[in-house]
C-alpha cells in the first residue's frame, strides 16, 4: 500500500509540476514579454525598414544579389489600405484567398484568408496573413510580410528585375481558373516572364522564364525569399514552435527567432536538394517550395535596419546558363495559408513535398498526437462536432484499455477491503519498518493483491491527456470549434467565471485575476475528481490523505485557463472511470461477502 500511494503521489505531483510550470511561469512570462515588446516598439519612431540582403554571397567571382534599396519612409501606424493602393496590382480572388500582387516588384504581399476570422464572431474581420512593406500596426510595430522571387546574374552588368521593377500583367485578376502572366524587358536583350497560378486553397505556383536575345550566353541563378519585418508576438509556450521552419535533406528544422538573431552574422545557412523553407505561426504558414530535384542554398537571416528586427527565409538555386537565342525556366511554389492537417498531407502526397504536414508542431510524442488527431477528425466527420468527438474518443480509449483498467480497479477494491488489516499492522509494527513491510507483502501475497497495479489508470491517462492537450493547442481544426451552451471555442479556456456568477452580472475580470477566474467546466471537473477519489482506498498516512484531499482543488484552479476541450475530456473521463470503478467494486464486494459466508 505505501508503495502504491507513493507512486500515485509521484505521478500526480509530476503532472502538477508540469502543468503548474506552464500556467504559473510560462503564461505570465509570455504576457510580460508581449507587454514589454509592445511598449518598446510603440516608443520607437517607426520608419520603413530596409530590405534584408537577398540570397547570395559576397566575394570575388561569386554571384551576389545587389544590396537592398531604401524604400520610401512610412510613418508609424501607416494605413495598410493606402499602401496597397500606392502601386498598380493584380487582384487575387478565390473562395479562400483574397488580396493582390504588386506589379512593382512582382511581390505577393497582400493575402487575406477569407474563410478564417479573428474571433468566433462570424462578423469579425478575416485573417490578414501577408502585408506590404511599410505596413505598421497601431502600436507602431512594422508588419511587412511578403514573398519575392527573381534572378541573380553572374555578370553584375546584366540587368535583372528587382523590387522596383514595374511589371506588365496580361490580366487584372488571378483566380484558380485563370493564371496571370507578368512580363518585363531589361532593354539589353533579356525578356523576363513570370506566371502566377493559384489552386483552390492556399498554394501559388510561380513559373519564371528568361528569353535570351543578347547574342551571348548569360548565366543566372533563381532565388525566392520570404521577408518579415518586426518580431511577431508569439504564444510563448514551450510546446509550440513559431518562427523559421524548414525541411532540408529530409530533416525537419525548427529555429527560434532568437536563435537566428544570435547566429554568427545573423545567418543560419544550409544546402539541400529539394525540401522547403518558410516561417510559421501557430496556425498559419508561409513557405517556399522549390523543385524537389533542385540543389539549393538556404538561409535564415536576421537584420535590424532602422532599429527594427527583420527576418528572412530564402533559397538560391543552381546556376542556369542561357545560351544566345535560348531560354530557361524555373518553377517554385508558395504556400500562404492555414495549416490544415489534411490539406498539408494532400500537398505532401500529390506534390511530393517532404514532411509538409510536419509544419504542424506535433511535438516529440507525434506517434501519439497524430493518431489522436486523426481519430478525432474521423469522428468529427461523422458527428459534426469536435466536442462530441472528444467524448466518443474518450469512450473508445477507455474500451481499449478496459482489460488493464478492469484489473487495476479489482486490485484497488481488494486494497480497500484490506484497509482495516493494514491499519492494524501499522499500529502494531509502526516502529519496525522492516517487519511492517514483510507483513504487508505477506498480506498482499495471501490475498493476491498487487499494490502497484492500482496506479495504471492514472498512468494510462497521462499520455492521452498530454496528446489531447497538444492537439487542442496546435491544430487549426480545433480553433473556434464549438461545443454546446456557452462553449464556442474548444481550444480556448472556459469563458465563464465564478467572479461574475458565470455571466449573471456585467463584470469582466482583469488578467491579474486569471488564477481565480474559474469557469463552470473546471468546477465540474474538480467535483468529478473529488467524487472519484472517494471511491478509492483512502491513504492511512495523514500527509498523503491531505495531498489527495487538495488535489481536486489544485487541479480546478490549474486547469481553469487551459483549453476547455481538455477540461471536458478530463471531466468525462472521470465520470466513466467512476461508473466502471463503482460496478467493479460492487461486484468485488459481493464476491468477498459470498466467500466469507462459505
Amino acid at each position: 500500500m505505501p508503495d502504491q500511494k507513493n507512486l500515485v503521489v509521484a505521478i500526480v505531483l509530476s503532472l502538477v509540476i508540469l502543468l503548474g510550470f506552464q500556467y504559473f511561469y510560462e503564461l505570465p512570462r509570455m504576457r510580460a514579454q508581449q507587454d514589454a515588446q509592445q511598449v518598446q516598439q510603440a516608443a520607437q519612431q517607426a520608419q520603413q525598414a530596409l530590405q534584408a540582403p537577398r540570397p547570395g554571397a559576397t566575394g570575388a567571382g561569386v554571384p551576389t544579389i545587389p544590396g537592398a534599396a531604401v524604400e520610401p519612409a512610412a510613418p508609424a501606424k501607416a494605413d495598410r489600405a493606402a499602401i496597397v493602393a500606392q502601386s498598380p496590382r493584380v487582384r487575387i480572388q478565390s473562395a479562400r484567398v483574397t488580396g493582390s500582387i504588386a506589379l512593382e516588384g512582382g511581390r505577393i504581399d497582400d493575402v487575406t484568408l477569407a474563410t478564417y476570422r479573428r474571433t468566433t464572431d462570424p462578423q469579425s474581420p478575416p485573417i490578414t496573413l501577408l502585408n506590404p512593406a511599410g505596413t505598421f500596426n497601431a502600436a507602431g510595430t512594422p508588419e511587412g510580410y511578403y514573398v519575392e522571387s527573381g534572378w541573380v546574374p553572374e555578370d553584375r552588368e546584366t540587368a535583372v528585375p528587382d523590387d522596383k521593377t514595374r511589371w506588365t500583367a496580361d490580366r487584372t485578376t488571378l483566380t484558380p481558373e485563370q493564371p496571370v502572366t507578368l512580363t518585363w524587358d531589361n532593354g539589353q536583350g533579356l525578356r523576363f516572364t513570370r506566371q502566377y497560378a493559384l489552386d483552390r486553397d492556399f498554394m501559388f505556383t510561380v513559373t519564371s522564364r528568361v528569353d535570351n536575345a543578347t547574342g551571348r550566353p548569360v548565366t543566372l541563378l533563381p532565388f525566392a525569399l520570404i521577408a518579415r519585418n518586426g518580431t511577431p508576438v508569439t504564444e510563448g509556450f514551450y510546446i509550440l514552435h513559431e518562427g523559421p521552419i524548414a525541411v532540408l535533406n529530409d530533416v525537419l528544422r525548427e529555429v527560434d527567432y532568437s536563435k537566428v538573431e544570435k547566429a554568427k552574422d545573423g545567418t543560419i545557412a544550409e544546402s539541400s536538394t529539394g525540401g522547403w523553407i518558410g516561417i510559421t505561426d501557430k496556425y498559419w504558414l508561409v513557405s517556399l517550395i522549390p523543385d524537389s530535384k533542385e540543389e539549393i542554398k538556404t538561409r535564415f537571416v536576421h537584420t535590424k535596419p532602422e532599429n527594427h528586427d527583420r527576418y528572412q527565409a530564402d533559397y538560391l538555386g543552381a546556376a542556369r546558363q542561357v545560351a544566345a537565342g535560348g531560354t530557361t525556366t524555373t518553377t517554385h511554389r508558395v504556400f500562404a495559408g492555414a495549416k490544415e492537417v489534411q490539406l498539408l498531407g494532400r500537398y505532401r502526397d500529390e506534390l511530393g513535398i517532404a514532411k509538409f504536414d510536419d509544419a504542424v508542431d506535433w511535438g516529440w510524442f507525434h506517434f501519439l498526437t497524430k493518431p489522436i488527431f486523426q481519430a478525432l477528425d474521423w469522428i468529427y466527420g461523422r458527428v459534426g462536432n469536435f466536442g462530441i468527438a472528444i467524448l466518443i474518443l474518450t469512450v473508445v480509449v477507455k474500451a481499449l484499455f478496459f482489460p488493464l483498467a478492469n484489473r487495476s480497479y479489482v486490485m484497488m477494491s481488494r486494497m480497500k477491503a484490506l484497509t482495516p488489516e493494514m491499519t492494524a499492522m501499522r499500529e502494531r509494527f509502526g516502529d519496525d519498518r522492516q517487519r511492517l513491510n514483510q507483513e504487508m507483502m505477506a498480506l498482499y501475497k495471501k490475498h493476491q493483491v498487487n499494490p502497484v497495479s492500482g496506479c495504471f489508470p492514472v498512468v494510462l491517462q497521462i499520455p492521452v491527456f498530454f496528446s489531447l492537450y497538444k492537439v487542442l493547442f496546435v491544430t487549426i481544426e480545433m480553433r473556434h470549434a464549438p461545443f454546446y451552451g456557452w462553449i464556442h471555442d474548444l481550444s480556448a479556456h472556459d469563458p465563464t467565471t465564478v467572479l461574475n456568477l458565470f455571466g449573471l452580472i456585467p463584470f469582466t475580470a482583469p488578467h491579474i485575476l486569471d488564477p481565480i477566474s474559474i469557469g463552470a467546466w473546471p468546477i465540474i471537473m474538480g467535483i468529478t475528481m473529488f467524487l472519484q477519489q472517494k471511491l478509492n482506498p483512502q491513504p492511512a498516512d495523514p500527509v498523503q490523505a491531505k495531498v489527495f484531499m487538495f488535489m481536486p482543488i489544485i487541479f480546478t484552479f490549474m486547469l481553469g485557463q487551459f483549453a476547455v476541450g481538455l477540461v471536458i475530456y478530463w471531466s468525462w473521463n472521470n465520470l466513466l472511470s467512476m461508473a466502471q470503478q463503482w460496478v467493479i467494486m460492487k461486484r468485488t464486494a459481493r464476491a468477498t461477502a459470498t466467500a466469507k459466508v462459505k
